[in-house]
């Protein structure tokens, strides 16, 4: 049997962060596998614990052979170690650092369980949609990225709205101005599409949501399409504001007057490692402190 790798993703400027990795290493050298980390938190990590350096260093440009990646901290931290879960096709599980978030799998307080538990192996990959995204410019395609929450047409900081018009494969659904516009996977309806006004989709539902924000217009309702759909926005010629397109709030792309934006699914999923079967209703529950705490006692006591 081969060296076993894990790829260890955390921000390096946050003290109880570096604890938890250099514990996380510690304990995987003692199961004989062999942590990577990113140069940058390499370099931190040590500075942190010098015996930190038996850690190895990863080149996201080499083919590593990558087992699984684990990260720490909330959503925002997954959705960084989600690209280079995407360039390694190991499944990602993420360890949650005091925040009630929707794609970490655990909590620190349990992170020495956890990892004896990935060591072993013992987990499900649950796979998410994600979407493939492509600006065109007068039909030539001029830029493709992907997401896993949203890719959100924006305007331009606090300049006019965009005129913009909405299509599923390629019929016109309805043109507005609006302040921005969402493509969004069920993934992403609890971040950006929630506070737009977006249904919750179930994570694992194949399904891919359109949501106008802030729109001017009498048809502005969020639309659910079909996973074999093309959702597409272009921005009108006559728009008075140019605008941007962000992916995830990490990868952008600048949208002139006439651009056009396609998403579709992706073939390349997001894999999630997870330990238990945990409802998403009880994560979602957690996540906005719904009011369920006498239902949950009458259930419990029989009534």
């Amino acid at each position: 049997m081969g060296e076993r790798r894990f790829l260890v993703v955390f921000h390096p400027d946050r003290e109880e962060t570096l604890r938890t990795a250099s514990s996380v290493c510690r304990r995987l050298v003692e199961a004989g596998v062999t942590p990577v980390v990113l140069p940058a938190e390499r370099a931190a990590l040590i500075a942190h614990a010098p015996e930190a350096d038996v850690v190895r260093e990863h080149d996201p440009a080499s083919s590593d052979d990558i087992e699984l990646v684990v990260t720490f901290g909330g959503d925002g931290t997954i959705l960084r170690a989600a690209e280079l879960q995407r360039t390694t096709g190991a499944p990602l599980l993420g360890i949650n650092m005091g925040h009630v978030g929707f794609l970490a799998e655990a909590e620190v307080a349990d992170v020495q369980a956890v990892v004896d538990r990935a060591v072993a192996g013992d987990y499900d990959v649950e796979s998410r949609l994600t979407l493939d995204v492509r600006v065109l410019i007068e039909g030539a395609e001029v830029a493709r990225t992907w997401a896993v929450n949203e890719a959100a047409i924006e305007k331009h900081g606090a300049g006019r709205m965009i005129e913009v018009l909405l299509e599923v494969d390629d019929r016109p659904i309805s043109s507005f101005g609006t302040d921005a516009v969402l493509l969004a996977t069920p993934t992403g309806s609890t971040a950006y599409s929630f506070s737009a006004g977006g249904p919750i989709v179930w994570p694992t539902a194949q399904a891919m949501l359109m949501v106008p924000l802030g729109a001017h217009a009498l048809f502005t309702r969020p639309l659910v399409v079909a996973p074999e759909s093309t959702m597409a926005v272009t921005i009108s010629p006559y728009s008075r504001s140019e605008a941007v397109l962000w992916c995830d709030s990490r990868r952008s792309v600048e949208l002139p007057q006439g651009a056009r934006v396609e998403a579709r699914r992706s073939e390349t999923p997001l894999r999630l490692a997870r330990l238990s079967p945990a409802p998403f209703a009880d994560r979602l529950v957690a996540k906005f402190e719904l009011p369920v705490q006498g239902w949950r006692d009458a259930a419990r006591n029989g009534s």
